[in-house]
């Protein structure tokens, strides 16, 4: 079938994506529910993909002119500034992020590499046989040093006007964990390698402190089990975030590079935002509950819940559906 034809095809998609267009004029975003936000955003980047061929294929100017006009009037309807909408980034959250992640290759590529290494790195710092000095290249004997000294008594609670100062840093700290992962993925090297060296190192830690013979282990786990789950897949979101907007100028899809990071930029910040979150929550756990006299059972059941909630957020509400065809 020749583009022409094949464009032509599409115009019903373009003549529905006007309707959205006008739909919106003075509207907030959220008044059209969740449904119809999701169709209106799949139609925009379907027109950005068509313009894309159009501008490839020289076909007729009119053609081009309507749909840079329609592409430039979504953009600005889908993207125009106002205050902050809690709402509007709730169904963000609720419903684009997942179904995005669940599809995004970046995102899974990241997954892998980062759990591989994570799970590779834990087995040869636990094991004496395999690379007998693994655990101390990695983590280096003051950092073992460090780790012992830090966990050898008991987890028995802290004053709480340090847990919220705790808490504070946590956010700092593991935001920025975040916030390197997702910079660096833009030369996508310098981000592959951020994220195995946080994966090895981290697994390393977990690796050397299950060992039998390592007396802190056991506090160690008591402290870390709790908020694991938020704050190692928030790692992983921002490095998939990250690959995906490196990516982007590599390969733009008929774009400019400018306009094909600049498009993906907007794209990754919803992901991004969740990443954030997760990255809070993983905070707020592990300045209150980690260093808590809390029995282990209590963190082990806040670990799995947290874990059967990221399964359902990520594989239950990012299965994709058939999007409504409703525009009113």
């Amino acid at each position: 079938m020749k583009v022409a034809e094949l464009l032509e095809k599409r115009r019903e998609n373009w003549l529905q994506l006007e309707q959205f267009c006008e739909q919106m004029k003075g509207r907030r975003l959220a008044s059209l529910g969740a449904a119809n936000i999701s169709r209106f955003a799949a139609l925009y980047r379907a027109a950005c993909a068509d313009l894309a061929l159009a501008d490839s294929y020289q076909l007729p100017p009119n053609t081009v002119q309507y749909l840079h006009r329609l592409v430039g009037r979504a953009h600005n309807q889908l993207y125009r500034s106002r205050k902050f909408d809690l709402t509007s980034w709730l169904i963000v959250l609720l419903f684009e992020v997942p179904q995005r992640v669940f599809n995004d290759r970046c995102v899974q590529l990241m997954f892998c590499i980062f759990w591989g290494t994570f799970v590779l790195s834990a087995a040869l710092a636990y094991s004496k046989q395999l690379w007998p000095d693994y655990a101390e290249q990695m983590l280096t004997s003051a950092q073992i040093e460090s780790l012992e000294e830090n966990f050898k008594n008991p987890i028995a609670g802290r004053p709480s006007e340090a847990n919220f100062v705790m808490a504070g840093f946590y956010i700092q700290h593991n935001t920025s964990i975040g916030l390197r992962c997702f910079a660096g993925g833009l030369l996508v090297v310098p981000g592959l390698f951020i994220t195995l060296f946080n994966a090895a190192f981290l697994g390393a830690a977990f690796g050397y402190m299950a060992r039998p013979d390592v007396a802190a282990g056991t506090n160690f786990l008591h402290f870390v089990t709790a908020h694991g789950p938020f704050e190692l897949t928030a790692i992983v979101l921002s490095a998939g975030a990250g690959l995906r907007l490196g990516v982007s100028w590599l390969k733009t899809n008929g774009l400019t590079r400018e306009a094909s990071l600049s498009k993906t930029a907007e794209e990754a910040m919803p992901i991004m935002g969740a990443a954030m979150v997760m990255f809070f929550l993983a905070a707020m756990i592990e300045g209150f509950l980690s260093p808590s006299a809390a029995p282990y059972w209590v963190k082990a059941t806040v670990a799995v819940l947290s874990s059967g909630m990221l399964m359902f957020y990520f594989i239950v509400l990012g299965i994709p559906r058939r999007p409504s065809n409703a525009v009113g």
